[in-house]
């Protein structure tokens, strides 16, 4: 795929941008789990709650969502393109976030490591692979939407039913991170963050990457008359 000039720099911008910000996160990380003795995070609890430290790190995730959602705004010249950026800040930001972690701690060991991914709701649980499945997607479809404003100011509408098809992915994306912590909820807020899973539901996720990535193969379909993708 070829990008006029102006859209190449930006999207390298944004690229850089996001590998910088992913070795503070990594680095950030790295403190916090040797902190409170969480190196390796398939641990009970993984992370203690107890006094700032809980309330700054539920900050800190806050405002990296922040910073990635800037960058996509500076970068982006309509609501599409800027958001078609903040997805590529956050795929590329996400995958580099592992890679870091793994020169600074040798952790993930593989891609099928256990890790927690966000801690609201409730425990977000799943291995490595799973997560940058979902980054790399981000990273295609931005890509396509910038290229595609990039090449023409015409509009590429999607149809809203493969968004309902996406969204459908989302919500059982989410639902296989959160499978174990739903169970426990019962129990109460302390049985879900002492919960550990033992499988993943491969299958209920293959299913959603599929879902979530319909738009993405119908805005690379359509674009293909326009000799956008060579």
């Amino acid at each position: 795929m070829k990008h006029p000039a102006g859209a190449r720099t930006r999207w390298l911008l944004v690229v850089v941008f996001a590998i910088g910000m992913a070795w503070v996160e990594a680095a950030s990380v790295y403190y916090l789990r040797v902190m409170v003795n969480r190196l390796e995070p398939y641990q009970a609890n993984p992370l203690p709650m107890g006094g700032i430290l809980g309330q700054v790190e539920l900050v800190r995730e806050a405002a990296t969502l922040v910073m990635l959602l800037t960058i996509g705004m500076l970068a982006g010249r309509t609501w599409r393109t800027r958001l078609g950026y903040t997805a590529i800040a956050f795929g590329v930001w996400d995958i580099f976030y592992y890679v870091f972690l793994k020169v600074i701690s040798d952790w993930p060991k593989s891609l099928f490591d256990w890790d927690v991914l966000f801690l609201l709701p409730l425990p977000w649980w799943g291995p490595v692979l799973a997560p940058v499945c979902i980054a790399l997607l981000m990273i295609v479809w931005g890509t396509l939407v910038s290229a595609r404003a990039s090449r023409s100011h015409a509009r590429l509408v999607e149809s809203t039913v493969w968004w309902r098809l996406s969204w459908l992915g989302v919500a059982l994306a989410l639902y296989a991170f959160m499978a174990d912590s739903l169970r426990a909820v019962r129990e109460g807020i302390e049985a879900t963050r002492n919960v550990l899973p033992t499988a993943f539901s491969w299958w209920v996720f293959l299913v959603a990457l599929a879902l979530m990535a319909v738009p993405i193969a119908q805005m690379a379909w359509r674009m293909r008359p326009m000799k956008l993708l060579r």
